[in-house]
């Protein structure tokens, strides 16, 4: 199981705007570390949640934070207007597009995605995958 994801950034005020713009309506809620962001996925009262912390750090050697090549994280929505939403906050949020929100040739019938870049160059995937909501074929 997962227990965390992490990225670097070396602006952490603009890495807060971008990841808050979706994390937050996702119901992360947001902890603050001694500078650094943890975001904490949602989970039954009392209990821990399943889903891995997200957190956002300058990295620990001091050096620049870089995205790796090939390196993504998704998270994943309740519906494809959902989807759209959190896309178009998060590149208002100063995210960059990386694939505007639709359906991909690669992926299932139901698989709906929007891609981005958050402001230090970390892609970042969001998606939802319902068989009750229109299909690529459909």
């Amino acid at each position: 199981m997962i227990a965390y994801v992490t990225v670097g950034a070396d602006d952490i005020a603009r890495a807060e705007r971008f990841y808050s713009a979706f994390l937050l309506p996702l119901g992360y809620a947001l902890e603050e570390y001694h500078g650094d962001l943890s975001y904490i996925p949602p989970g039954p009262p009392g209990q821990k949640p399943t889903s891995p912390d997200f957190y956002v750090k300058s990295p620990f050697d001091g050096r620049p934070a870089s995205p790796g090549n090939g390196c993504m994280v998704a998270f994943e929505a309740s519906s494809q207007v959902q989807v759209r939403e959190l896309h178009a906050a998060a590149l208002a949020a100063g995210g960059a597009d990386e694939g505007q929100p639709g359906f991909r040739a690669s992926y299932g019938s139901h698989f709906y995605v929007g891609y981005l870049r958050d402001p230090h160059g970390n892609k970042v995937a969001l998606f939802c995958d319902r068989s009750d909501e229109p299909g690529r074929d459909d």
